[in-house]
C-alpha cells in the first residue's frame, strides 16, 4: 500500500503549479522535504529513483518559467553509465546476533551478491600478505565457505596485493571490514569483490565464530540518466553565459531499509538552484543564465563530464560557472573551491561580504576534482564550488536528513552569490 501512495505523491508533486518568489523559505523546505522523501528513493538508481526526481525537477523549471535551451526539444541530456546497486533485502548475522542496514554496517559499494546460511568467520591473519611460507599455504587453502574479518588498515593492504593473491582472497564467502569510523556509503560502477560490509567496531563480538548473510547487487551496464537543463534568455548579451549547477542525484537506497536521502549532500544545493531559478526567471540579468542539475556525480562526475564534452552552449561563451553542493548549513561561512585560482572573481566575492556583513568568514581553496565545477575549470572555464561550512557531519550516510538540516546562513549566501553573478564582467 505505501508503494502505491508514495507514487500518487510523487504525480501530486509533479502537478504543483504554484508560481514562485525567490528566497521563499516555506518553499525551500517543502522542496527539501520532497527531494529527501522515501518517494524520491535517496535520487539513486533502484526503481529509477534518480528519474523520479528529474521529472520532479524539469516540472518546477517548467513553473519557474525556464525554457529548454535553443535547439533542444526537452529540458533533459541523456547519457549512459555503468553501476552497482543493491536493490533487494540485505541480511548479516554475526553468531547469534542480526544487524541492520545503514546503522549498523553498510555495503561496500563494489559488492557482489551472496547467500550463505552459514559461514566460518575469520580474522584475516596480516602474514598472508607477505611472501612467505604463511602466503604460500594460504594460497593452497579453500576458502569459499570462509568470512575474514579485518580492520580498516588491513582492507588497503588487501586491495594492493599481487593478482593471484588478491583473486585468492575474492573467493571467500565473505569480507568483514571492522571499522571505528563513521559508516560512509559511496557508488561503484561494478561489482569486483565478494559481499563486503563495513561494520562498527563497537557492535563487534571478536569472539564470534560464525556469519549468516543474504546479498543481492545488481550491476546495471547501460543505466540511462539524464542531466536537467533549463536557462533564462539574457536582456543585453543574451549569446554570453552564465551557468548554476547543483547535482541532484545521491546514493539511493541499500536493501529494502536504508534510504540515504542526501539532505545536505545534494538537496540543499538543488532547492538553492530552484530558488536562484526563480529569482532570475523574475529578474534577468544581462547575460543568459544556464541552470544545470546535474546527475551521477556521486558516480564520480559523470553528469558534467558529460556536459562539458558535449555542450549545449559553447564552452568559449561561459562567462562564468557557479556550482552549489552541500550548503544546507553555513554557521561558520563558506569555502570557494577554485577561489585561490580566479583570484579577481574571489577578491569581488569577498569584496561584496565585506560590505554586506553577510557571512563570517569565506575561505579559498585550490583546484580539486571533488565536484561539478572541476571539469569546466579543465576546459579553462572560470568556476567556482561553494559549500558551507559548519554544522552537521552528516556525510553519505542514513543520518543526512532534511530534519537535520539548519540552513543557517541560507539567506545571506543567497543574498552572496545571486550579487556576486549579477556583477560578473
Amino acid at each position: 500500500m505505501k508503494k502505491y501512495v508514495g507514487w500518487f505523491t510523487v504525480l501530486c508533486w509533479l502537478c504543483w503549479d504554484e508560481p514562485a518568489t525567490a528566497q521563499n523559505m516555506q518553499r525551500v523546505r517543502q522542496n527539501l522535504d520532497t527531494l529527501c522523501s522515501a518517494a524520491f528513493g535517496g535520487r539513486g538508481y533502484v526503481q529509477h529513483a534518480d528519474s523520479v526526481a528529474a521529472q520532479w525537477l524539469a516540472k518546477q523549471f517548467s513553473v519557474l518559467g525556464l525554457k529548454p535551451l535553443p535547439q533542444q526539444s526537452s529540458y533533459f541530456q541523456r547519457f549512459e553509465l555503468s553501476v552497482n546497486t543493491f536493490p533487494q533485502p540485505i541480511k548479516l548475522q554475526i553468531g547469534r546476533r542480526k544487524f541492520r542496514i545503514g546503522e549498523d554496517f553498510i555495503m561496500h559499494e563494489a559488492s557482489g551478491s551472496s547467500y550463505f546460511s552459514k559461514l566460518k568467520l575469520c580474522r584475516l591473519d596480516t602474514l598472508w600478505l607477505k611472501e612467505g611460507a604463511a602466503q604460500t599455504d594460504f594460497l593452497q587453502k579453500d576458502w569459499t565457505k570462509t568470512a575474514f574479518w579485518f580492520g580498516s588498515a588491513t582492507a588497503k593492504l588487501l586491495l594492493k596485493q599481487k593478482p593471484d593473491v588478491l583473486q585468492k582472497f575474492k573467493q571467500a564467502g565473505a569480507w568483514l571490514e571492522v571499522t571505528d569510523g563513521k559508516l560512509t556509503a559511496s557508488i561503484a560502477k561494478e561489482a569486483n569483490r565478494p559481499p563486503h560490509f563495513k561494520f562498527k567496531r563497537a557492535l563487534f563480538d571478536s569472539t564470534a565464530r560464525t556469519l549468516r548473510l543474504e546479498v543481492f547487487a545488481e550491476q546495471i551496464p547501460h543505466y540511462q540518466t539524464q542531466n536537467v537543463v533549463g536557462y533564462v534568455r539574457g536582456t543585453a548579451q543574451p549569446d554570453s553565459f552564465l551557468l548554476v549547477s547543483a547535482h541532484y542525484d545521491h546514493l539511493g537506497t541499500m536493501g529494502k531499509t536504508a534510504l540515504f536521502a542526501g539532505a545536505n549532500d545534494n538537496a540543499s544545493g538543488t532547492t538553492f538552484l530552484l530558488e536562484m531559478a526563480a529569482h532570475y526567471a523574475q529578474n534577468p540579468p544581462k547575460y543568459s543564465i544556464v541552470f544545470v542539475a546535474f546527475a551521477a556525480e556521486e558516480a564520480g562526475l559523470l553528469g558534467s563530464k558529460f556536459f562539458v564534452e558535449n555542450p549545449l552552449v559553447p564552452l568559449s561563451r561561459l562567462k562564468f560557472v557557479l556550482n552549489l553542493d552541500l550548503l544546507g548549513t553555513g554557521d561558520e561561512g563558506i569555502t570557494v573551491v577554485n577561489g585561490s585560482v580566479f583570484t579577481r572573481a574571489f577578491e569581488r566575492l569577498q569584496q561584496i561580504n565585506d560590505q554586506r556583513h553577510l557571512l563570517k568568514q569565506i575561505k579559498a581553496r585550490g583546484r580539486a576534482a571533488n565536484s561539478d565545477h572541476y571539469w569546466f575549470s579543465e576546459k579553462g572555464v572560470p568556476a567556482f564550488f561553494v559549500y558551507t561550512m559548519g554544522g552537521t557531519a552528516a556525510y553519505h550516510d542514513v543520518h543526512d536528513t532534511a530534519t537535520q538540516l539548519p540552513l543557517t546562513a541560507y539567506r545571506e549566501v543567497f543574498g552572496l552569490l545571486t550579487e556576486f553573478l549579477d556583477t560578473v564582467p
